[in-house]
């Protein structure tokens, strides 16, 4: 069954009501991040009548939070962790060559090297490149995707990265790696994609109890309560997994992010890469973004109690990832430099083992990024941990054991050559008559967001090159719904403040425009 990709309040309303009216589904999903809204995808595509629900919004958890990466494991690899490393490349070519090329772009890694240690530390890192560079090649992601790493001379380095420290420099490791546009337009792309394939995708639906058969769930814009029947029901609700599955335990850790203006290092064309002292294969880096900011990250910080809807940078977060990348370059980034932050939880699977075999209670970055599917003793299925850039393959994994355990009827899997919505080769989004940055964020339907009224096409202001033809695009055809849905997540205004605060009026008069 297929249908529109749409999403909006009106096609919400609808199926709300077809799913009240006592209809039993195939599958529930309930969370709708990139994992749940991936599971949603690929069950609708093998065949099976699916709703997916989320209390909040598409993305509203830890998928918006992350570093925006289509990432090949490199620091798995250079921990040992081969078949993590190993399944993030297949993902991340998966991903760059025929899901998402829209969504994803190649991006240099450059490490620059310093003094009398660069040499050795200028070999340790392209021997770890190198490494990255052979799962490439295994996973069969093309080098005019992604290059083959090299060495670079002092002035190339520069040329890249024009904020770093000239002062001791004697060259650089350039590597490369995938990045998003957007973590959160990529679950929106998904989950459109699930509902052109007939999943009934509803947000602002609360799972107040739920069974393997089922789930009460209120309507958060009414206050509604409606039972929905289902013959599945999957938990992919990430760091609140546990309040649906009290049996499972989950050790969530920090992840934070600085943003800082792009001008103020440079307008680099790259990724610099500052290592943590005193933790070997572990990086601070910048990351340039197409709306002329960069993120500065990440920690990895255990956090301990009920995880928050929306976390909140930890004391010292900030002070660390400074001192971290500040002295790789020319001039030291301060407080001031910093116009925003944002923090996400990892949904990390407590084993009480770390992947070396010993017991771990303390560092939640030796704590493995594995994912897993569980089956309780009543037959409601989770998935949990992982990372963004394998959503697919958890989602796989969880509906062929939902398959398996609830002993549903379905077709084969084809996520993996189920391009999103927006997709087209590279070559025909380099066609399109409409402006690169749409087309970085919208793929085909770039065209589609452009408005028949000129002034709606134009930047909301000097640092915000969002236009109010976005809001419009997003209420009628991404499931946008209030102010929040458009400045936190169809676009990323909020990440800035004093950005959210001058956009906020053009995104309420977008709403009064539906």
């Amino acid at each position: 069954m297929t249908g529109s990709a749409s999403l909006n309040a009106a096609r919400r309303r609808r199926e709300l009501d077809d799913v009240a009216s006592g209809q039993v589904a195939d599958l529930l999903v309930i969370g709708l991040g990139a994992t749940g809204a991936g599971a949603a995808l690929d069950a609708a595509t093998r065949g099976l009548d699916v709703v997916a629900i989320d209390a909040h919004d598409l993305a509203f958890g830890t998928s918006r939070w992350s570093s925006k990466l289509a990432h090949g494991g490199l620091r798995y690899l250079a921990s040992g962790k081969v078949g993590i490393a190993h399944e993030s490349a297949v993902e991340r070519g998966i991903l760059m060559t025929r899901t998402a090329p829209h969504l994803t772009r190649t991006t240099p890694w450059l490490v620059p090297h310093f003094g009398r240690g660069g040499r050795r530390e200028n070999a340790v890192t392209m021997a770890g490149f190198v490494a990255g560079d052979l799962l490439r090649r295994a996973t069969r992601t093309p080098t005019s995707v992604l290059p083959r790493p090299r060495r670079l001379r002092p002035a190339e380095a520069l040329t890249l990265a024009p904020g770093i420290r000239e002062d001791g420099l004697i060259g650089a490791s350039l590597g490369w790696d995938g990045q998003l546009a957007d973590d959160a337009r990529l679950v929106v792309a998904i989950a459109r994609t699930a509902a052109l394939h007939g999943a009934a995708v509803l947000t602002r639906l609360r799972a107040l109890e739920v069974t393997a058969d089922g789930a009460r769930a209120r309507d958060e814009l009414t206050g509604d309560v409606i039972e929905i029947k289902a013959r599945a029901v999957l938990n992919a609700t990430g760091v609140w997994a546990d309040r649906l599955a009290p049996d499972i335990r989950l050790r969530p850790s920090r992840g934070t992010h600085l943003v800082v203006r792009s001008a103020s290092l440079g307008t680099p064309n790259c990724v610099v890469n500052a290592p943590v002292p005193g933790h070997f294969g572990r990086f601070v880096f910048t990351l340039p973004q197409l709306d002329g900011t960069t993120y500065l990250g990440l920690t990895d910080e255990p956090v301990e109690g009920e995880p928050p809807d929306v976390p909140l940078p930890g004391d010292g977060e900030a002070e660390f990832l400074l001192d971290t990348i500040n002295p790789v370059l020319r001039t030291a980034l301060t407080p001031a430099d910093v116009i925003g932050s944002f923090a996400g939880l990892r949904p990390l699977l407590d084993t009480g083992d770390d992947d070396r075999g010993g017991t771990s209670r303390g560092d939640t970055a030796d704590l493995s990024r594995r994912h897993a599917v569980l089956t309780a003793p009543d037959g409601l299925i989770t998935v949990v941990g992982g990372k963004l850039t394998t959503y697919r393959r958890m989602a796989q994994d969880a509906v062929d054991a939902v398959c398996r355990e609830r002993r549903l009827t379905a077709g084969p899997c084809v996520s993996a050559r189920t391009p999103l919505i927006g997709a087209a080769s590279r070559e025909r989004l380099a066609a399109l008559p409409a402006p690169d940055r749409l087309v970085r964020r919208y793929g085909t339907e770039a065209t589609a967001v452009l408005s028949a009224d000129p002034s709606r096409n134009e930047p909301i202001g000097n640092e915000i090159h969002t236009t109010p033809a976005e809001f419009d695009f997003a209420l009628r055809h991404e499931g946008a719904l209030d102010i929040g849905d458009l400045l936190d997540r169809r676009t990323r205004i909020g990440l800035v403040p004093a950005d959210r605060d001058l956009a906020e009026n053009v995104a309420a008069e977008a709403l009064s425009l539906i």
